[in-house]
C-alpha cells in the first residue's frame, strides 16, 4: 500500500506531471475552447495525456480541473456542469494513476491576476463548490496553483482546511519574485500560507527553471515546509500565429537536481511541459536522496539605501543621425533597462557612465518581455536633459491601440526625442500583470509604416498635422534562426515599410557574426549588431534555454559554466570582447546590452569599441 503524500515527500522528491492546456494545443485543440469540457466529451484524450506522464516517470497526476470553477466555465454556457466536469476530471486521472501513483485536485486562481473583476463572496461561493466536487471523488491531496495574491489564496486554503485534512499544496504564480501581487513579499508569503495549513509552498507558471530557481532562493534558510515547483518551458515566442516554447527536456533535467538541492519534494512542469520533459526529470532524481528540511529560521528585510543623483542638464542640437553615424564610424548604441520600481538612482548613474565612456546614444526598452518598467519616455527625456545623451526609445506594438501609438509619438516629437526602434512586444499574458490585454493593433510592419506617415505631415487617420515630425526609425532582427535567408527576407520587408537602420538580438557566435554580414551585404541600411555580454553561468544557461530569440554556441555555454559573481562577469566581458573583435571587423554599427543594470560591463565593451576603431573614445560628445 502506498503511504500518503505527507509521507512520501518526506523521504523523497515526487516527480509531478507536465502541462495539460499547452500539451492539448500542441495536438491540436485549438484556444478558445473549455479544455476541461474534454473531461466529458473526449475522456480518452485527457486520459491518454495522464498516462503519457505516468509513463514519463511522474508520480503525481494533476486532475484536469485547473479551470473547472463556476466563473471560468460560464463563459462557455458550462456553468451547471462544475460538480461533473470536477468529479469527471478525478475519476480520469485516478484510472491512468493506477495503484501507485498520487492525484491532486487542481484548483486554479479565479481571479487570475486581475483585481476587482469578482466579489470576495462570488469567489468564495466559486471555491466551495469545486473543492467539495474534487475531495467528494477522493483525491490524494488538492493543488492551488497559479495564485497571484495572497487574499485569494488564503481564502482557497481557508475552504479546504475547514472541510479537510488532506495535504494541500500551496503555489504561487511568480515573475517579479519579491512580491506578489496585493504587495507582500515571498518570506511573508510563506509564512501567513503556511500558518493557514498549507503543507507544500510553491511556484508554477510565468517563468521558466532560472526564474523558479532565484524565487526559491528568497525562502533560503526560512522555509521548514517541502517545496514544489512547477515552472514553464522557458518564455513563449509567437512564431507563425502559434506559441513555441524553448526550454528543452535536457535543461529540465539539470534543473530538477538543483531544485531538489534547495528543497523541492514535488517537481513537474507547467505551460510548454511534456513527456519529455518529465521523463527527463524523472530520469535525474533516479537515485536523489534529499537532505533533511530546514528548520524555520525568518531573517530581517533587506534594508535598501537610496542615493541621490545631481545631473546636469545639457542640450544637444544639430547631431547627424545614428543611421548617418554608422555609415561613416563605428557607432555604439547601449541599452539599458528602465527600473521595475520607482527609484531610479542607479539608472541615471548608469546613464552618466556610459555618456562618458562614449556611449552615441543609450537606448530604452519598452517593458520588454510584457514586465511592467517605467516609462522609457519620461527617463528617456531624462537623459537626454540631463546626461546630454541620446536616447532612443522602443515602441512596442503590445500596449497601445492606434490612438494611444499615435499619441505617445507625438509626444516623443514634443520631447525632441526622435530616435525609435518598433517592437511587436511579447504578450502580455507571460509578463508581470498577466490580466492585461495584449493591443497590437498594429504589426511591426505597420507601426514602420504609420511612424514614417507622421515625417510626412499625415496622422494616422490620414488627416494632415500643421508641421511634420522627423523619426528616425530602427526595426528589429533576429540571425539566431535556423534558416537565416527567410530572417533577412523578413528584414526586407521592415526595410521596405521604411526602417532607417537595424538593431540585432544578442549574438554569442562569431561565424554568425560573418554569416550575417555575408546575407545582409546586398542592403543599404546600418546595422547595429546586438552583444550583450554575460553575468554569469546560470545567466547564461537561462538565455540559452529559456529566452525566445537567443542561442549561445556550445563553447560559449562551456566557458561560462558554474561562474558566478565577479568571476562571471570578467568571463562574460572577455567573451563579449571577442564577439566585438569580429563584429567590429564586419560591421560599424554595434548595439551593446547591459545584464541586470551591470552597466560596468557595457563601460568596458563601449570603451574597447573605441580601442579597435583607433579611437579612445566618442568624437560625438567630446
Amino acid at each position: 500500500m502506498k503511504p500518503d503524500l505527507r509521507k512520501a515527500w518526506e523521504s523523497r522528491v515526487l516527480v509531478g506531471d507536465g502541462a495539460m492546456g499547452t500539451f492539448l494545443y500542441q495536438k491540436g485543440f485549438p484556444v478558445g475552447i473549455s479544455y476541461e469540457e474534454l473531461n466529458l466529451t473526449a475522456p480518452e484524450v485527457i486520459g491518454d495525456v495522464h498516462r503519457q506522464y505516468i509513463q514519463a516517470g511522474a508520480h503525481v497526476l494533476e486532475s484536469n480541473t485547473f479551470s473547472a470553477n463556476y466563473d471560468k466555465l460560464s463563459k462557455y454556457g458550462l456553468e451547471a456542469k462544475v460538480e461533473e466536469i470536477n468529479r469527471a476530471g478525478v475519476r480520469i486521472a485516478r484510472e491512468a494513476a493506477g495503484q501507485q501513483g498520487y492525484v491532486v485536485g487542481a484548483v486554479g486562481s479565479i481571479r487570475g491576476g486581475k483585481r476587482n473583476n469578482i466579489s470576495s463572496e462570488e469567489l468564495k461561493q466559486h471555491f466551495e463548490q469545486q473543492i467539495h466536487a474534487l475531495l467528494t471523488e477522493g483525491v490524494d491531496g488538492l493543488l492551488l496553483e497559479t495564485f497571484y495574491d495572497v487574499e485569494e489564496m488564503l481564502m482557497a486554503l481557508s475552504i479546504v482546511r475547514q472541510a479537510s485534512d488532506l495535504p494541500v499544496i500551496a503555489q504561487f504564480a511568480v515573475e517579479d519574485i519579491a512580491r506578489t501581487l496585493d504587495g507582500y513579499t515571498m518570506v511573508d508569503a510563506f509564512r501567513m500560507v503556511s500558518q493557514a495549513g498549507a503543507d507544500v509552498f510553491g511556484f508554477n507558471c510565468r517563468t521558466g527553471p532560472n526564474g523558479m530557481a532565484r524565487a526559491l532562493e528568497t525562502l533560503d534558510g526560512m522555509r521548514s515546509l517541502p517545496a514544489s515547483v512547477y515552472p514553464n518551458a522557458g518564455i513563449a515566442d509567437y512564431v507563425d500565429g502559434e506559441y513555441r516554447y524553448g526550454a528543452t527536456p535536457e535543461y529540465f533535467g539539470q534543473m530538477a537536481v538543483r531544485f531538489a538541492d534547495m528543497g523541492a519534494r514535488l517537481i513537474g512542469g507547467c505551460c510548454g511541459t511534456t513527456p519529455e520533459h518529465i521523463a527527463e526529470i524523472s530520469a535525474a532524481l533516479t537515485d536523489y536522496k534529499p537532505a533533511p528540511l530546514p528548520s524555520p529560521e525568518m531573517t530581517a528585510d533587506r534594508v535598501v539605501v537610496h542615493e541621490h543623483l545631481d545631473a546636469v542638464q545639457e542640450e544637444r542640437k544639430g547631431e547627424p543621425t545614428l543611421a548617418d553615424l554608422a555609415k561613416e564610424r563605428h557607432t555604439v548604441i547601449v541599452e539599458l533597462d528602465p527600473p521595475r520600481d520607482l527609484d531610479i538612482t542607479k539608472f541615471m548613474k548608469g546613464a552618466e557612465a556610459l555618456k562618458r565612456a562614449g556611449a552615441d546614444a543609450l537606448t530604452l526598452a519598452d517593458n520588454s518581455l510584457a514586465v511592467t518598467r517605467m516609462s522609457n519616455m519620461a527617463l528617456g527625456h531624462l537623459v537626454q536633459s540631463r546626461v546630454g545623451l541620446r536616447p532612443l526609445i522602443h515602441i512596442a506594438c503590445r500596449d497601445r491601440n492606434m490612438i494611444g501609438t499615435q499619441s505617445h509619438m507625438m509626444g516623443f516629437d514634443a520631447l525632441g526625442i526622435d530616435h525609435v526602434l518598433a517592437v511587436t512586444g511579447d504578450p502580455a499574458k507571460f509578463g508581470d500583470l498577466p490580466g492585461a490585454s495584449s493591443v497590437y493593433d498594429l504589426t511591426s510592419f505597420e507601426i514602420i509604416r504609420m511612424i514614417k506617415q507622421l515625417n510626412e505631415g499625415v496622422a494616422f487617420s490620414g488627416k494632415p498635422l500643421k508641421q511634420k515630425a522627423n523619426f528616425v526609425v530602427g526595426a528589429a532582427f533576429n540571425p539566431n534562426v535556423k534558416h537565416l535567408d527567410k530572417a533577412v527576407q523578413r528584414l526586407e520587408k521592415k526595410i521596405a515599410s521604411g526602417a532607417d537602420y537595424i538593431m540585432t538580438q544578442p549574438v554569442y557566435d562569431s561565424e554568425l557574426i560573418v554569416r550575417m554580414k555575408e546575407a545582409t551585404k546586398h542592403l543599404d541600411i546600418p546595422i547595429f549588431v546586438g552583444i550583450m555580454p554575460l553575468a554569469s553561468g546560470r545567466n547564461a544557461e537561462y538565455l540559452h534555454n529559456e529566452v525566445p530569440g537567443i542561442q549561445l554556441s556550445d563553447e560559449v555555454r562551456e566557458r561560462m559554466a558554474g561562474l558566478e559573481g565577479e568571476e562571471g562577469r570578467k568571463m562574460g566581458v572577455q567573451i563579449g570582447k571577442e564577439l566585438l573583435d569580429v563584429a567590429a571587423e564586419h560591421f560599424k554599427g554595434i548595439y551593446i546590452m547591459t545584464p541586470f543594470m551591470f552597466y560596468e560591463m557595457s563601460v568596458q565593451l563601449t570603451q574597447y569599441v573605441w580601442e579597435l576603431s583607433g579611437r579612445r573614445e566618442s568624437p560625438l560628445f567630446h
